[in-house]
């Protein structure tokens, strides 16, 4: 099982990042040690001084695929979930500084916050016209609507498939909005999901 990441595919939270509006979807990866489930006790890392939340609606594959056309990626997945993508933004900022991978930065453990899959049924709802967002002690930090996409879900498992062989678990975060922040010790996160919270996090 692979947890593949959108980079950018909102476009405010490109500016916000100082970067440009991608062309084609651009993804990188985290191992699945970084999974952790809803509700998840995240312990601060003591490597970084600047961890980061990102919201991010996640699309499960629920069967193998290769060179998947546009459309036909909507048959490869039927449910959803909430994910926060946890990122020690001090080392990506490094990293990035000296032209090296992610991979730390983004794959520590614990790093793929997710919660509960729904069924699109279930929300009575098509994969873009969802709204979901993030709000910490109370306060909501981020919020989006997923038909805002720069790439829609089915473009993104089309792209990925033509190199990769897509499996039945595989996740594909897609992208947070803008809002990004820093996170303390401390923090309650709830993650809502058309109106209702589904996944809840504590900074320990």
């Amino acid at each position: 099982m692979t947890i593949f990441c959108v980079v950018r595919n909102y476009a405010p939270h490109a500016t916000e990042m100082r970067s440009a509006l991608p062309t084609e979807p651009t993804f990188f990866a985290k191992p699945s040690t970084a999974l952790l489930p809803s509700p998840a006790k995240v312990r601060y890392p003591s490597f970084t001084h600047n961890l980061q939340h990102e919201i991010e609606l996640i699309v499960r594959i629920e069967r193998t695929g290769s060179h998947i056309s546009l459309a036909e990626a909507h048959h490869y997945y039927h449910s959803v979930a909430l994910g926060i993508d946890l990122t020690a933004r001090d080392l990506q900022a490094t990293a990035k500084a000296n032209g090296m991978p992610w991979l730390i930065s983004k794959g520590f453990d614990g790093s793929a916050v997710f919660s509960p899959f729904v069924t699109l049924s279930e929300l009575g709802k098509s994969i873009d016209d969802l709204t979901f967002s993030l709000q910490i002690n109370g306060n909501i930090v981020q919020s989006a609507y997923s038909g805002d996409m720069i790439f829609h879900p089915d473009r993104l498992i089309a792209h990925l498939s033509q190199y990769i062989t897509l499996t039945a678990g595989d996740l594909i975060y897609t992208g947070t909005p803008a809002g990004v922040g820093t996170l303390h010790s401390g923090d309650h996160l709830v993650g809502i999901l058309e109106g209702s919270p589904l996944l809840t996090a504590q900074i320990d």
